[in-house]
C-alpha cells in the first residue's frame, strides 16, 4: 500500500469510529476486535492488500508502542481517584508485583517443559506476555477522573504499573541467554530494586512539580493561559527522559507523574470529596482548571489513533506462520491457565471479593505492551531463530486476547453490575 492508501484506510476508519461512536459502543465487541478484522482481511492471511513484518520493522514499531504507552500511562494515572489510599492501592500492588512474577514464572516454566525454550527465553516470553496493556483495555478500565468502581481502579492501576514492573524480567531474560555466568545479584539490585524506585520516585517528582507550578501561575495571574495539552505531553517527555537518564524504569516514571498530578491539584485546590473520597468535574473547589483534566481528552484521542494504528499493523501481520499449533497452545496457557491462577493467588487473602477476582482474572489484556517488550528484545540482540519464535507467539497471544476478551467484555461486565 502507497502512503496515500494508508491515509484513506486510517482516514475512513476515523470517521467511521466518531460518526457511529455511540452504536460501535452498544455492539457485543471491542472496536479492536473490528481494526483486528479489517487487518486480517486487508493483510497477507486474505487480500494481500499489505504486510507487515515486525522483524523488519522492530526499531519503528517499538517507537510506535512506545509513544502509545507512555499517553495511555499517564492517561491512566490522571484518572486514578483522590485522594491516595494505600487500602484501595491494595488488590493492584498485588497484582502489578505478585501476579506478575507469578505470571512471569509460570510461563518460563512452559516455555521449558513444553516448548523446549532455554531459561533465559522462557523468562524473556514470560516477560514479554506478563504485563497487561493500558492501551486496548479501555473497556474495562477507569472511564473518567472521578470513576469510583473498585473493579475498573483495580484493573487501571495494574495496567499502569506493570508495565514498568516487567522490564527487570525482560532484562533479567536477556541477560540469560547472553552470558553464561550472568550477575543476578546486580540484576535485583540495580534493575529489580534501584530502578524501580527510581522510576516512580522521578514521577512523583515531576508530577507534584508540574502541579504546584501550574497553580502558583494560575493563582497568581488568573488571566495568563496555559495550555494544558502540551503540559501534559511536556510532562510525560520529561519525567520519561529524566528516568532513562537516571537508570530508573521510564514507564512507572510517566504513570506516576500523572498520578502525583492529579493527586497535587486535588489539594492545592483543596476539592471537597464526595462519600467515596473521589472528586467530580474539571476543577477543584476554587473552579481553578487543571492540568490533569485539560489534557485527559486530547491523550484518549491519541489513544484511540495509536489502537486503530497498530492494531490494523497486527493483523497485516498475520502470515501463515502464525498457524503453529505452540504458538496458540502458549496463548490458551497464558490466558486461561497462568493469568487465572497468578491472580487468584496474588489476591487470596485480600479484600477482594470472589466475583471481582473473578473479574479481574479474566480481563489480563494483552496487547501493545506485549509488542514493545517484544521489540526491545528484538533490538537488544536476540537471536533470529528465537526472535522469529517469539513473534510468532506474542502475535497469537494478542490476537486470542482481542477475540476472547473483546467478545467477551461488556457481557460480563454487565452482569457484573446487575
Amino acid at each position: 500500500m502507497e502512503i496515500a492508501h494508508w491515509f484513506v484506510l486510517v482516514g475512513s476508519l476515523m470517521l467511521a469510529r466518531g460518526l457511529w461512536g455511540s452504536t460501535i459502543a452498544h455492539l457485543p465487541f471491542t472496536s479492536a476486535s473490528i481494526y483486528l478484522v479489517i487487518g486480517i482481511v486487508l493483510g497477507p492471511a486474505v487480500l494481500g492488500v499489505f504486510a507487515f513484518d515486525p522483524l523488519r520493522e522492530a526499531s519503528l514499531l517499538e517507537s510506535l508502542t512506545e509513544i502509545a504507552i507512555l499517553i495511555s500511562l499517564f492517561s491512566a494515572g490522571v484518572k486514578l481517584p483522590v485522594p491516595f489510599s494505600l487500602r484501595r492501592w491494595t488488590v493492584s500492588l498485588r497484582l502489578a508485583v505478585l501476579a506478575m512474577g507469578m505470571s512471569v514464572a509460570l510461563c518460563a516454566v512452559f516455555a521449558t517443559a513444553v516448548l523446549g525454550m532455554s531459561l533465559g527465553a522462557g523468562i524473556l516470553l514470560g516477560a514479554i506476555l506478563a504485563p497487561t496493556d493500558p492501551v486496548l483495555a479501555t473497556d474495562v478500565q477507569l472511564r473518567h477522573a472521578g470513576d469510583k468502581d473498585p473493579l475498573r481502579f483495580a484493573l487501571t492501576c495494574e495496567a499502569g504499573m506493570n508495565d514498568g514492573t516487567a522490564f527487570p524480567f525482560v532484562i533479567l531474560g536477556l541477560l540469560l541467554i547472553g552470558a553464561d555466568a550472568p550477575d543476578l545479584a546486580r540484576w535485583l539490585w540495580r534493575d529489580a530494586l534501584l530502578a524501580s524506585l527510581s522510576g516512580v520516585g522521578i514521577g512523583l517528582l515531576c508530577g507534584a512539580g508540574m502541579a504546584g507550578c501550574s497553580y502558583l501561575i494560575r493563582r497568581h495571574h488568573p488571566s495568563h493561559q496555559l495550555l494544558d495539552d502540551l503540559l501534559g505531553l511536556g510532562l510525560i517527555a520529561l519525567a520519561y527522559g529524566i528516568a532513562l537518564l537516571a537508570g530508573g524504569w521510564g514507564f512507572l516514571a510517566v504513570f506516576f507523574a500523572g498520578v502525583a498530578l492529579r493527586q497535587t491539584e486535588w489539594r492545592l485546590t483543596e476539592a471537597p470529596p464526595d462519600g467515596h473520597g473521589l472528586v467530580h468535574g474539571d476543577a477543584g473547589a476554587s473552579g481553578q482548571a487543571t492540568v490533569s483534566q485539560g489534557s485527559l481528552v486530547f491523550k484518549e484521542h491519541l489513544e484511540r489513533l495509536s489502537e486503530l494504528g497498530l492494531v490494523l499493523l497486527l493483523g497485516g501481520a498475520m502470515t501463515p506462520a502464525l498457524f503453529s499449533l505452540q504458538a496458540w497452545l502458549t496463548a490458551a496457557f497464558l490466558i486461561f491457565v497462568a493469568r487465572p491462577l497468578s491472580v487468584v493467588l496474588s489476591l487470596a487473602g485480600s479484600r477482594s471479593g470472589a466475583r471481582e477476582t473473578a473479574i479481574v482474572a479474566w480481563f489480563g489484556v494483552r496487547g501493545i505492551g506485549s509488542i514493545y517488550y517484544l521489540m526491545y528484545a528484538i533490538n537488544h540482540g536476540v537471536p533470529s531463530a528465537l526472535a522469529r519464535e517469539l513473534v510468532t507467539i506474542t502475535l497469537a497471544v494478542i490476537i486470542l486476547s482481542i477475540v476472547v476478551h473483546g467478545t467477551s467484555v461488556k457481557a460480563m461486565l454487565d452482569r457484573y453490575w446487575d
